[in-house]
């Protein structure tokens, strides 16, 4: 084995200096003095384990993406990420076109135009099918019109920045449907959106709430599946919502009004009770007070706090869930042992750039663009059957764009990301995790690709790290909306926005990914097998490089398992240029030929192995022709070590080469090239998992270090 090491080395103390500049290079000098008191409280470690969280706060705002919110911020996958989903135009991701000309990310800025009322944006089931376009992109503003492509900086947002730099930010977090409000929500309250059991696509005509039209059941209600109130009822755990049902924007963010169980409800009911009366903020903030507050706690906004750019700003939401948390901290005693969890329900129609996870898309002949090691009926009634713009054809769900979650309690403080994927369901699985009551209606495909938010916490040791010292000044309320200024324009001379340069505090992730690509000479085909040795499920996007008008394919392959897909190059004869993305910006590059023969042939394959053990990353070469060559590899980010070279020969073992990659936080990125065969080329980059929590991609923002 060849063995490659750093000439110089970057220790971590080096690394979190960087993490320390994270306040000034987001700009913010005003902290608020909720966060500050929250920060001060340490946490309950009766047992050290999840069992010390007493009291789950969840509060689900109004419309805003990650990228419309985070996409400047330092450590977070935003505006400097690298891994882009390619466009058939050949522009990068960010350029999207309204049907006339190219718009770029522009930013929403509060102080000279009337940006804290931007305008919202179409956001329901059509519109959202034809943005996303099943993963290729492309046309976001033509559907969802030029304000999606808006986004604030840190002094726009100075309290959600806050909560991100204090707390613990989820950059991984997506909505669960691709398509607006209601369906969102209903995922958010009862792990699905459709009736259980459901086999087939949904359609316009069975039980599933697919868009906002669908008020109250008004359409196809009332629904009468369970949803997890009750079953937090059944089970004896305690919980109320505190909301005012004659102003939740007539129902849209109460959808547990659209079922049956809560229609038929009386005075005295637990459901009638907890769920349909009048629970203010105030009768939160006595509870906190006195030490009455249930075990679960959701907490409805009134249209004008919600932070909907129809209704409400992101000042309004900042002020709403300031409110929260002063309640919350008031009581140290309770505050010890919460979670707060703040998120949004879906973007709206701002952008966001990550592609989200979801099952395979269908072609028109309803065959499956891609495939999972799941049976088939545990993803198949994951689509909607209908018409957009008179195309008939069956869509999955989603997941859908990423949305910010926000985890805030004693646990979770000092500044972390954390980029497991998780969507709505989570927020259940999370409670399932505390209080032991599951809930079946989550498919078994979410509970592969998406986390239950334990990753986000410290339960064992969350007292020991030192935490930055903050400025000792209070958060100034605006109460200004500057309505008044001229509105939003997008800019005429467009371009690409920064990043914040740094890194975060990064948590642990449980993936340990790979791909093996064989080339299949008397089948024209490229074999691709998906390796998955993490303990938890991932989805892989292929993306078709020499044919991108076609949607991706997708694999969702489960933990602990492996899955093989033989790819055709019968088309392009046997040309093949795949960009494969996974999880937390993981990335493989295969360009190539499948030939018609191996005679006089060199036939080189590479695979990257991942060795926590040993902090390092392997590189396994070895030939399936029968004539000896050469691969070279060389380090395209994160160290300057001169090319490698290796000699690979048929019918040899594989020879291997090692590289330490601890000293760039265990971020790596290489190209491998065959000099014999031109075109020929394997790209593998990505983080290696060690079980430790780490650093983001140093990458993030344009900040490269080479060692």
């Amino acid at each position: 084995m060849v063995e490659r090491k750093c000439d110089t080395k970057i220790g971590r103390r080096a690394w979190l200096r960087l993490a320390g500049k994270l306040s000034a290079a987001c700009g913010l000098t005003l902290w608020p003095s909720s966060i500050r008191r929250a920060l001060a409280v340490p946490a309950a470690t009766a047992t050290g384990t999840i069992q010390d969280v007493e009291h789950v706060i969840i509060l689900m705002q109004e419309n805003r993406s990650f990228d419309h919110y985070f996409g400047t911020m330092s450590g977070v996958r935003g505006f400097g990420d690298r891994m882009l989903v390619p466009q058939h135009s050949g522009r990068p991701v960010w350029s999207q076109s309204d049907g006339r000309s190219q718009l770029m990310p522009f930013h929403l800025d509060t102080h000279t135009t009337s940006a804290m009322r931007v305008d919202g944006t179409p956001h329901s089931w059509p519109d959202a099918q034809q943005a996303w376009n099943e993963g290729r992109f492309g046309q976001w503003p033509r559907f969802k019109l030029f304000q999606s492509m808006g986004y604030y900086e840190a002094d726009d947002v100075p309290f959600q920045r806050a909560l991100a730099e204090a707390f613990t930010i989820c950059d991984a977090h997506h909505c669960s449907i691709q398509s607006g409000t209601l369906a969102n929500r209903a995922v958010f309250m009862t792990g699905t959106n459709f009736t259980p059991g459901m086999t087939e696509p949904a359609t316009t005509q069975t039980q599933a709430l697919i868009d906002n039209g669908n008020n109250r059941g008004a359409l196809l209600g009332p629904y009468n599946w369970t949803t997890y109130p009750e079953r937090l009822q059944e089970a004896g755990i305690s919980w109320r919502i505190y909301q005012d049902p004659k102003d939740n924007w007539g129902g849209l963010l109460a959808p547990w009004e659209a079922f049956e169980a809560y229609q038929n409800a009386q005075t005295g009911d637990a459901l009638y009770e907890n769920a349909m009366t009048r629970w203010t903020l105030d009768a939160f903030a006595q509870h906190v007070r006195e030490g009455t507050l249930p075990q679960v706690s959701w907490i409805v906004p009134s249209p004008v706090w919600s932070e909907h750019p129809a209704r409400s700003s992101p000042l309004q939401g900042a002020a709403f869930t300031q409110r929260v948390l002063e309640s919350l901290v008031a009581n140290p005693e309770v505050w010890s042992r919460s979670v707060f969890l703040i998120t949004f329900d879906e973007n709206d129609g701002f952008f966001d750039h990550v592609p989200p996870p979801s099952p395979p898309s269908r072609d028109a002949s309803g065959r499956p663009l891609g495939g999972t090691t799941l049976p088939d009926g545990s993803v198949s009634g994951l689509y909607f059957r209908n018409s957009i713009d008179g195309v008939d054809a069956t869509r999955p769900y989603g997941l859908g764009p990423r949305v910010p979650l926000y985890v805030v309690s004693p646990w979770s403080r000092g500044g972390w990301v954390c980029s497991e994927v998780f969507d709505h369901t989570s927020t259940i699985r999370f409670l399932e995790a505390r209080f032991g009551v599951r809930e079946p209606n989550i498919s078994d495909w979410h509970r592969a690709v998406s986390g239950d938010l334990t990753r986000c916490f410290d339960f064992e040791r969350p007292n020991d790290g030192e935490l930055a010292a903050l400025p000792d000044m209070s958060y100034a309320k605006g109460e200004e909306l500057r309505i008044d200024l001229p509105p939003v324009r997008p800019p005429r001379n467009a371009r690409l926005p920064s990043q914040d340069l740094g890194v975060r505090y990064s948590r642990a992730l449980p993936y340990r990914l790979a791909l093996l690509a064989t080339p299949r000479p008397a089948s024209g085909e490229l074999e691709l097998r998906f390796e998955n040795t993490g303990i938890a499920g991932a989805v892989f996007h292929v993306y078709d490089r020499l044919r991108l008008e076609r949607p991706p394919h997708r694999y969702t392959v489960e933990a602990a398992k492996e899955l093989s897909t033989a790819w055709r190059t019968d088309e392009t004869d046997g040309a093949y240029d795949l960009f494969i993305l996974g999880p937390n910006g993981s990335l493989w590059q295969l360009s190539g030929r499948v030939p018609a023969m191996i005679a006089d042939t060199p036939l080189p394959e590479v695979r990257l192995r991942h060795e926590p053990a040993s902090y390092s990353v392997v590189l396994e070469a070895w030939n399936l022709g029968d004539r000896a060559s050469e691969v070279i590899t060389e380090p395209n980010v994160y160290r300057s070590d001169p090319a490698l070279t290796l000699n690979v020969v048929p019918d040899s073992s594989p020879i291997e080469a090692s590289w330490p990659i601890s000293a760039s936080g265990f971020w790596y990125d290489f190209n491998v090239r065959c000099p014999a065969l031109p075109g020929w080329s394997r790209r593998f980059a990505g983080r290696l998992e060690t079980g430790k929590h780490g650093l983001s991609d140093p990458a993030l923002g344009g900040f490269v270090t080479r060692c």
